[in-house]
Parts: structure tokens; C-alpha cells; sequence
């Protein structure tokens, strides 16, 4: 009987030591997975980021050490004179201040115009209120380039060529912008807005009250997305701009290239000057531009 109990114990020990075997060789099989993983993605990120640091670096390198032989992929001198050069031959700092406000305020335009456009086809009942919808996504299909022409002759009749409204006011609204709020809006039910209106709340207040503390990730994603196309718009500020006084960044690296065709590094300093404000909007809101692009596709 004692035989049985101590051949039962040591089977038992043999089982548990067994089990802990299997989970370290699992521990360890995983974290090499994920450190495997991990490096894949380090190298990736190193390959795809490779032109931009090494455009950084040529912004700080003399043009000495940019036209040689060698290659250099790191400055021997760095220096920040290509900076204070691309500062001195065109007014650069004027540029960008530009490109902020025209940026800022299309953001701030379409957010708040997508949002009462979403919100009227996805809460209202109105006449031919699909049709009209079928209508605002019809022209998503149509190029910029289409109507440049046309909206050039109607803003230049109206006195607008070279100020703030003719690069603000023809995009303070868009087709994709009323899509993705009317997407995101049609995951609430009804009945929230329904019993809205029989709490006697306003259609204002409700979209002011409701729908935007309940929409922050795809306003997120909007003005995302909606910023950096704005700050890289170039073919329409060159058409309605003709003085450095209402240039905008993008017009400016143009003329930076003009000013002086061989220094390279100059023009590569105010490059990388403009692209880390894009850069740096979409890392620190590229986990609300994902969540709000896709957030709208659960429900359609």
C-alpha cells in the first residue's frame, strides 16, 4: 500500500515537473517569437526612415561635405547655418505662420460643417435626403484639377486673389468629411436623438451636448487628416497667391530651390523645417486617425 502512495507521489511530482518544462519552453519560445518580431520591425523601420534621416543629416552638413566622393551619411561638421540661410533668402518664417493659420482654420471649417452635414443625413427626415447624399459622394470622384479653373475665375470676380479667404473658404467642407461623421453617426441609435428632442434638447445643443463628447476619435481622425492635406496643398496657393506675403510653406521650398540652385543643403534644411509639423501632427494623432477611420466601418 506504502509502494502504491509513493509510486502515486513520484508519478505526480513527474507530472507537475513535466508541466513546468512545457511552460518555460513555451516562455521562452514566445519571447524569442517577440524578440524575433521586434528586431523585423526595428530593421523595417530603419529601411523606411532611411531617406528622411539622411535628409536630416545632409541639412546639417557644410556643402563641402555634401559634394565629394565619399558618401557621407553623417556630417563630419554639422553646422546650422543651411538653417540660418534658408531663414535669410525667403521669408520662410512667414510661410510656415501662413500655412499654420490656413491649415488651422480649414481643420476647424470642416469639422464643424461636416458635423451639421453628418448629422442632418443621418438624424433628419427630409425629402430626396439620399439622393442628395448619393450626390455630396459623387464628388469625391472628381479631381481637384477639374475645377480648378472654374473656382479660380469665380473667387478672382469676387476680389478674393491673394488673402487669407481665397485659401481658406473653398475647403471648409468636404465630401469625405461628411462620410466619415455621417459613418461614425450611424452607430448611434435613433432613439438617442429621438428621446433628445422629447427632453426638449435643440438640434444644436445635441450635437454640441451628445454627438461630439461621443465622437472625439473621429474628430481626431479628421482633423488629422484634414491638417496635413492642408499644410501639403500646393497647386492652389500657387494659382491665388502672387505676393510672399500670403505664400504658404509648400510655395516657399519652391522658391527656396530657385533662390539658389546648388545649395542643396539649404534647400534640404528648410524641407526638413516644413515636414515636422506634418510629422509630428500624424504620430501624435495617428492612434485616433486609425481608430476613427475604422470605428465608422462596424456599422454602414
Amino acid at each position: 500500500m506504502e509502494s502504491i502512495i509513493q509510486n502515486t507521489a513520484k508519478d505526480k511530482r513527474a507530472l507537475e515537473e513535466l508541466k513546468r518544462s512545457a511552460s518555460k519552453k513555451a516562455l521562452v519560445r514566445k519571447r524569442a517569437e517577440r524578440l524575433v518580431l521586434i528586431t523585423a520591425n526595428i530593421i523595417m523601420a530603419v529601411f523606411i526612415l532611411l531617406p528622411l534621416l539622411y535628409a536630416v543629416s545632409i541639412s546639417f552638413m557644410p556643402s563641402g561635405e555634401l559634394f565629394t566622393t565619399s558618401m557621407n551619411l553623417i556630417p563630419v561638421h554639422p553646422t546650422l547655418e543651411n538653417y540660418h540661410q534658408a531663414m535669410i533668402k525667403i521669408p520662410l518664417g512667414r510661410f510656415i505662420i501662413n500655412s499654420f493659420l490656413v491649415a488651422g482654420f480649414i481643420t476647424i471649417g470642416q469639422i464643424i460643417s461636416c458635423s451639421l452635414a453628418a448629422f442632418s443625413f443621418s438624424f433628419l427626415n427630409f425629402k430626396g435626403k439620399n439622393i442628395l447624399f448619393m450626390i455630396v459622394l459623387a464628388t469625391m470622384m472628381i479631381p481637384g484639377e477639374a475645377t480648378i479653373i472654374s473656382n479660380y475665375l469665380t473667387v478672382s470676380g469676387l476680389k478674393m486673389l491673394d488673402s487669407y479667404q481665397v485659401l481658406i473658404i473653398p475647403y471648409l467642407t468636404s465630401a469625405m468629411g461628411i462620410f466619415l461623421f455621417r459613418q461614425f453617426y450611424k452607430t448611434f441609435p435613433v432613439s438617442l436623438y429621438e428621446s433628445a428632442k422629447i427632453d426638449g434638447c435643440s438640434n444644436l445643443r445635441f450635437i454640441h451636448s451628445i454627438l461630439l463628447p461621443l465622437t472625439k476619435s473621429a474628430i481626431g481622425a479628421m482633423a488629422v487628416y484634414t491638417f496635413i492635406n492642408a499644410w501639403n496643398m500646393y497647386m492652389w496657393p500657387l494659382l491665388v497667391t502672387g505676393s510672399d506675403r500670403m505664400r504658404t510653406v509648400q510655395i516657399g521650398i519652391g522658391m527656396l530651390d530657385s533662390v539658389d540652385s546648388q545649395s542643396i543643403s539649404m534647400m534640404v534644411a528648410g524641407v526638413v523645417m516644413i515636414i515636422v509639423p506634418s510629422i509630428s501632427i500624424f504620430v501624435i494623432g495617428q492612434r485616433q486617425l486609425i481608430r476613427g477611420m475604422f470605428s465608422g466601418a462596424v456599422k454602414g
